[in-house]
């Protein structure tokens, strides 16, 4: 479909601007949530492996090589701690859901200027109104707090509106009822069923996962000492499996987009099927305030999931590598009774309290004993062989060319060095002046 040409329109042209500003602000902040808890999660499980390492493979070590393996089960869990505690800081109110909502709503009014309002003449005070009203909510929902980085790219905003796809709103003038369909019903349509298989594919791999890392903790529990031990690295993936499982709240995003599809595909077989003049204002109208409510309403459900899964997400707990096996081992219980044997699973939770007393002991270990190893005789004579390696190193390069100076120095003993010195011998002397360590002739 062609785009019309278009005269931009102050208001819209700020509307816009608003709603690319938000959108722009909700999408960093959600990206940045989302890697921190990825690196809570991944920490957690390396401080895991660490405390294995340590408490099963010491002698595996060369003694600087076990200052180190010690110095990172110290350093992992107390990052993880940290990090969770900037993340319960600054990212606890899911401001970015804030935001999103307020950019999903001068969307929504967007669109009711350019439909539903088109004829009306004081649309365009209706609209600034609207726009006041969002952003006095937004920052009311922000607590006074509406720190929002400048809008400097094109409107309306790439790449959700890209104007190298044919069929992208172009934004600014008055839409028909074929090209509100094509604009805003087909497209939402469109990314909806795209969202919903992509949120799916991702729902059945962390069940995998978690099913995987499960039946792992049950074979490694049964092998017995000191391979059980390792139920504990396998516990900490299944619990990082299952946080992340609901920080997504995978369950809920796919049960609304479904709703949406399902809601927005009546609608979209509905205005196919009319004919001619049936597609008529009427019709366009209902068309507009039913795509918007369906939008609005998949919105509202989708933040609220969100902030849900936010309040029941345990930072601490995901911070701490002992909270994180004590829970694996409650998890355990309801693993086991879909299909490992009572016996199997009671044996296994035997193995997961063994392996949280011994990593523990293993963690208190490494902190009182890190600084007695890292001064003792053999870590000592590391660094010091280290030191006389580099030591030698400079001396050779200085022996080479100081001795290469002096010999420069007896060569051209006699030559007075002036205004009256030739040319040739100026030059023999420099070409002869080391630049490398090598001496020329």
């Amino acid at each position: 479909m062609e785009n019309q040409p278009q005269q931009v329109t102050p208001i819209l042209e700020v509307a816009w601007a608003r709603f690319a500003q938000m959108d722009a602000a909700s999408t960093k902040r959600a990206k940045a949530h989302l890697n921190m808890r990825r690196w809570i999660a991944a920490l957690g499980v390396l401080a895991t492996l660490f405390a294995i390492l340590t408490a099963l493979y010491p002698e595996n070590f060369s003694p600087l090589g076990g200052v180190v393996l010690k110095l990172l089960l110290i350093i992992s869990p107390i990052l993880a701690s940290i990090l969770a505690a900037f993340v319960s800081k600054f990212f606890s109110t899911g401001d970015w859901l804030v935001t999103r909502a307020g950019a999903e709503e001068i969307l929504k009014e967007i669109y009711a200027y350019r439909t539903i309002l088109q004829k009306t003449p004081t649309r365009r005070a209706w609209l600034e109104k609207r726009l006041e009203e969002i952003q006095r909510s937004v920052y009311s929902g922000m607590n006074g707090e509406l720190i929002l980085e400048p809008y400097t790219g094109v409107l309306p905003p790439a790449p959700r509106f890209s104007p190298k796809y044919p069929n992208s709103d172009p934004g600014f003038h008055d839409l028909t009822g074929n090209e509100y369909f094509s604009y805003r019903l087909e497209d939402q349509l469109r990314w909806h069923t795209r969202e919903v298989n992509r949120r799916q594919k991702e729902r059945t791999r962390l069940q995998w996962f978690i099913l995987i890392a499960g039946g792992m903790g049950a074979l490694l529990a049964a092998w017995g000492p000191p391979i059980s031990l390792w139920v504990a690295l396998s516990a900490a993936f299944t619990s990082a499996f299952i946080g992340w499982q609901e920080l997504r709240s995978l369950d809920s995003v796919v049960r609304n987009y479904s709703k949406v599809i399902m809601e927005l595909n009546i609608l979209f077989d509905h205005w196919k099927n009319l004919e001619g003049e049936e597609q008529n204002q009427t019709e366009f109208f209902k068309t507009v305030r039913s795509t918007e409510d369906i939008l609005w309403g998949q919105n509202v459900e989708y933040i609220k999931s969100m902030q849900e899964a936010l309040r029941d997400s345990d930072l601490e707990e995901e911070a701490s590598l002992i909270n994180r096996v004590i829970k694996e081992q409650r998890e355990s219980d309801r693993r086991f009774k879909l299909g490992i044997a009572d016996a199997m699973g009671d044996y296994t939770r035997e193995q997961l309290l063994d392996s949280e007393e011994t990593l523990t002991e293993t963690f208190k270990s490494a902190l009182g004993t890190l600084s007695e190893e890292a001064s003792s005789e053999l870590v000592q004579a590391e660094l010091a062989a280290m030191r006389d390696a580099a030591k030698n190193i400079v001396e050779s390069i200085g022996g080479g060319l100081v001795s290469s100076l002096k010999a420069i120095q007896a060569e051209f003993d006699g030559v007075e060095i002036s205004s009256s010195t030739p040319p040739s011998v100026l030059n023999d002397l420099m070409s002869r002046y080391p630049k490398t360590m090598d001496v020329n002739g």
